[in-house]
């Protein structure tokens, strides 16, 4: 099955270019991750990690 999905692929004219797009897309998607991870405010993540303690 997979050599049948390989043959296509190969006569498929600039398929070489997608595993290249896909692995750009999620090098900058977890690369912002993590600098909005690592940018985002100490006061904020307490608030919101003291969420489920609030009574109400």
């Amino acid at each position: 099955m997979f050599e049948q999905i390989k043959h296509n692929m190969e006569t498929i004219d600039g398929v070489a270019i997608f595993p290249i797009l896909s692995l750009l897309i999620f090098f900058f998607f977890f690369v912002g991750l993590g600098f909005w991870v690592f940018s985002y405010k100490k006061e904020k993540i307490e608030e919101i990690s003291n969420i489920p303690l609030n009574d109400k």
